[in-house]
């Protein structure tokens, strides 16, 4: 560690979680340092700008206490590192990577770079293999495939936290490598009692064991704020490429973090672009987002989930806008099903996998599997036309047909998406094959023959 220490003549200003200082040694940009204040005791910071005259140094802890007259800047030589080791599982961490959980500190084998490992994207391997989340509208119809990044877009209020925490309990992979699978949970920017509700549901699932779990309270800086994704990746990547799991990172929520970003770019002047995020925020994304997938020389892999609320329910908004174009589909969350009292209440037709066709089916999940999804998903668009036409001519105007298909979608949201407890993809396929004998058999065109007689009643 470098014993370079600023005396307070080189601090200009302190603002807010930031310090400006004159320049006067050789560092580097995103470098670690201890802040010391009058108390002794060092708070963690990185420097987050800097030119040939000042730098900015980014504090990560409160700043109560520091002035220009008592506070001293130590420089580290190196960008914020994460020390980990095997011992890391069923650990609770900061937004920095600090025990949290009372017990004692990881007895580390690896000190990690916190903006991740450099990966040669000849060396990447095609995502593939299915996840089960317990969640029928996922796994049935927008499955998850290991190595994707697959976001859930939310709006405020609905009940995102419930989700994430049901999928952290119950995902699983199927086959032989179901014990090599692994969870990392990523709160970021939560109340105080959110983050204890997470941990009690962990707790309480038995999923702790197998999981690791990084806490950023709402109250926390916003600086901190920014790292918390990039430290818990961090801890996904040691699991999945040192050794060798399948790692699922669940992180909620990521308006929070964007939030964050646009105030830190605000305090450092910097020129804003849309709606007041910097313009740098899609490559900023994109660096967190990609470093999911797998890697054609190592046996892991790591596969993303975040969750996000769209504000004021705009999906053209910035934040999932951007989010969209990085990753590999979306899961749509909407207001009007969740009125109805409809949990989860996904809105399956904007939802989308992308990825769905490489993750299932034969060798996978069910040889029929995509057919059904397919079928399912055609007659429930089929149902929406037809709710939109009966508003205007009545339900007694509608041919036969199409009043079964109104049927059909009511149906299919009360016996399909809503459900009181997970489901496993055996259960949910079973109801989805009972719902379409609501149907005339010439109106599933996306079926063959055999399936029709092996799977629908006559």
């Amino acid at each position: 560690m470098r014993g370079n220490l600023y005396s307070s003549g080189n601090i200009t200003r302190i603002d807010g979680p930031l310090i400006f200082l004159k320049r006067s040694v050789n560092v580097g940009l995103n470098e670690a340092v201890a802040v010391i204040g009058r108390d002794g005791q060092p708070r963690t910071g990185r420097i987050a700008a800097l030119d040939e005259e000042y730098m900015t140094v980014e504090v990560l802890e409160s700043t109560e206490g520091l002035s220009l007259s008592n506070t001293r800047v130590r420089f580290t030589g190196r960008t914020p590192h994460f020390d980990v080791g095997p011992g890391i599982l069923g650990r609770i961490f900061d937004g920095i990577g600090r025990v949290r959980d009372g017990g004692p500190p990881i007895p580390a084998e690896h000190s990690l770079r916190i903006d991740g490992m450099a990966i040669n994207p000849a060396a990447r391997g095609k995502p593939s293999d299915f996840i089960e989340t317990g969640i029928t509208t996922i796994d049935l119809m927008n499955s998850l495939v290991r190595g994707q990044k697959l976001p859930i877009f939310s709006g405020g209020g609905l009940p995102h936290d419930r989700i994430a925490v049901q999928i952290a309990g119950r995902a699983r992979l199927r086959g032989q490598e179901a014990g090599d699978f692994a969870l990392v949970f990523v709160g970021i920017g939560v109340p105080h009692h959110t983050a204890e509700s997470f941990r009690q549901a962990m707790e309480n699932s038995g999923a702790l064991e197998h999981t690791v779990m990084f806490l950023n309270h709402a109250s926390e800086s916003s600086t901190q704020r920014l790292l918390t994704p990039r430290f818990a990746l961090t801890a996904a990547e040691y699991l999945a490429f040192v050794e060798g799991r399948h790692v699922l990172v669940v992180m909620t929520d990521m308006t929070n973090y964007c939030e964050a970003l646009r105030e830190v770019s605000a305090s450092h002047g910097e020129i804003p672009s849309r709606k007041g995020y910097p313009g740098y925020m899609y490559s900023d994304l994109a660096a967190l987002y990609e470093r999911a997938g797998t890697l054609r020389d190592h046996s892991g892999s790591l596969t993303q989930l975040p969750i996000l609320t769209m504000p004021s329910d705009d999906i053209s908004h910035p934040i999932p806008d951007l989010t969209g174009y990085i990753t590999e589909g979306q899961i749509v969350l909407d207001r009007g099903l969740d009125r109805k009292g409809i949990y989860p209440p996904v809105q399956v037709l904007p939802s989308l996998s992308r990825l769905m066709k490489d993750g299932t089916g034969e060798g996978y999940t069910d040889p029929d599997h995509p057919a059904l999804a397919s079928q399912i998903y055609a007659a429930y668009a089929r149902a929406a036309q037809v709710r939109v036409l009966a508003s205007v001519v009545g339900e007694e105007g509608l041919p036969a047909v199409d009043r079964q298909y109104l049927a059909f979608g009511d149906a299919f949201e009360t016996a399909i998406i809503h459900q009181e407890d997970s489901r496993t993809l055996e259960e949910s396929m079973a109801a989805a094959w009972r719902l379409l004998n609501m149907l005339p058999r010439d109106e599933l065109s996306r079926l063959s023959d055999a399936q029709v007689e092996k799977h629908l009643t006559a």
